[in-house]
């Protein structure tokens, strides 16, 4: 099935554990540098909230990105996630890392939006991929779901409705 032709509905119930890059899922995927040599990210609050949210019905969340970022780690530690790999070069090896930590290793979703979270995607625990509508095209082409919304723009909001909603623990 293409992403094109398919949506969260088909989010699996058995879903256990999540994980999430960066830049253009948890962002809207621009990075932007101060004069002073700083760089700034911006997070949809309300993704925050749906992450913790998830993490109270037991659903696992990592985070695996390819960048380095004290923003990323600030972010990760605010929100009580424990498994983050950053500068990730193969982001199968980062997930089998976070996996040898602790992290759940199967009925996992792989949340990607560029061609080296295709990895993600084809590793043995991932059994559902999902990427959005701006993503590179060979990933909409791989991906078993597309969100509605924009990286950045409340992915995650999406997302957790929608995996709680198939688990019949929606809250509200």
């Amino acid at each position: 099935m293409t992403a094109s032709s398919s949506n969260l509905s088909n989010i699996p119930a058995s879903i256990r554990g999540i994980v999430f890059d960066v830049d253009g899922i948890l962002t809207d995927g621009r990075i932007i540098y101060t004069d002073d040599g700083h760089e700034l990210k911006q997070f949809h609050v309300q993704d925050g909230a749906s992450l913790k949210l998830l993490m109270q019905h037991d659903i696992q969340i990592g985070i695996i990105t390819g960048r380095r970022s004290p923003i990323v780690a600030r972010r990760a530690r605010e929100l009580g996630i424990q498994f983050l790999k950053q500068g990730a070069s193969s982001k199968a090896d980062a997930l089998n890392e976070l996996i040898n930590d602790g992290f759940i290793g199967q009925d996992l979703a792989a949340v990607g939006d560029d061609i080296q979270d295709l990895a993600m995607f084809q590793h043995p625990a991932v059994t559902f991929s999902i990427t959005v509508p701006n993503a590179h095209p060979t990933v909409l082409a791989q991906a078993d779901a597309v969100t509605e919304r924009r990286g950045g723009d409340g992915v995650v909001v999406e997302i957790s409705q929608a995996l709680l909603r198939a688990q019949s623990r929606w809250p509200y």
